[in-house]
């Protein structure tokens, strides 16, 4: 039975999206029973960010064949090919050499991920990601991999910022993504997603303002 507090959240969150911004709901972290209940609402997209956790989910809902998986957390080398059978959407390719890796790998694996580029628009020593200049300069390497469909941009925002620097930041993301000829933004999360939505973020990522803050404990899942 879908419980109402999911329900009504939910329901505030859609009311409040634009038209051009669909909703991913971060269950990582979440269990399966949680994800069922918003797929019974109707969502249907889902990021994760620890392998481990996310077969062992997909597993549980094999019985939802429609669910869009998004891998949404730091992609490991050594852990490209598991990602890649099991997730449609890439959201932090961050360095050329990885997005070489995941074409020759996706080739292999008969599938082609939609590939967002990881970047970093502003100093932040704990997020990777590309420089826009480091980004422009590997483009024309990164527009001629194969197996791969590159459709935009994702950013996070650096803890610290006020609301006036994350528009700022989400502005020039949303920028950079036209110049390349990109139409998909993975921008937003749960404390600044209306702002992404506003700056024209077509993803944003949502996890506690919809499941709420009651994860499963750390030591349940391998970190990825």
């Amino acid at each position: 039975m879908v419980s109402e507090s999911a329900a009504e959240r939910l329901e505030a969150i859609r009311r409040q999206l634009p038209a051009s911004t669909q909703l991913l709901a971060v269950s990582k972290g979440h269990p399966a029973a949680a994800i069922r209940e918003l797929a019974e609402l109707g969502q249907r997209s889902f990021g994760e960010s620890r392998l481990q956790e996310a077969i062992a989910k997909q597993a549980e809902l094999a019985d939802w064949p429609a669910l869009d998986w998004h891998f949404i957390g730091r992609l490991q080398a050594n852990k490209v090919r598991p990602v890649v059978q099991r997730f449609a959407w890439l959201h932090s390719v961050d360095s050329l050499a990885l997005a070489e890796r995941v074409a020759r790998i996706a080739a292999e694996e008969g599938v082609c991920p939609k590939v967002l580029l990881q970047v970093k628009l502003r100093p932040d020593p704990a997020k990777g990601g590309f420089a826009p200049e480091d980004l422009r300069q590997a483009w024309p390497q990164l527009r001629a991999l194969p197996t791969v469909q590159l459709v935009g941009l994702m950013t996070m925002a650096p803890l610290g910022l006020d609301a006036a620097q994350r528009k700022s930041l989400f502005a020039d993301c949303a920028a950079l993504a036209r110049e390349l000829g990109l139409e998909q933004l993975s921008m937003g999360m749960s404390g600044d997603w209306q702002e992404a939505a506003a700056a024209g973020s077509t993803w944003v990522r949502i996890g506690s303002a919809l499941f709420g803050s009651k994860p499963l404990s750390p030591p349940a899942w391998d970190a990825i």
